[in-house]
């Protein structure tokens, strides 16, 4: 049987988690993000530390800025994520 952790130790597992990301693999991040998701913690900002195909953290991204648009190109896959820029 699962132990079952509250809504607040998630969220302390989460941040300890992102506070480290660059060294972590895309399992890991899968495992997180399914936590998040079961205990309804929205990521957020969080969300654009990793890739949203294949789940590697970003180490070093391809960042372009074009007409209000920034795009991240992962270095594993070269998926393309765009977010617009708000002020």
């Amino acid at each position: 049987m699962k132990n079952k952790i509250s809504k607040t130790e998630a969220k302390i597992q989460i941040q300890e988690f992102f506070s480290g990301i660059k060294n972590k693999n895309p399992n890991q991040v899968k495992k997180i993000k399914k936590l998040a998701m079961s205990h309804n913690i929205p990521l957020k900002e969080l969300r654009k530390t990793f890739c949203k195909k294949c789940l590697s953290p970003y180490k070093t991204p391809k960042i372009r800025i074009n007409k209000g648009i920034k795009s991240l190109t992962c270095e594993n896959c070269r998926y393309i994520s765009r977010w617009e820029i708000r002020l």
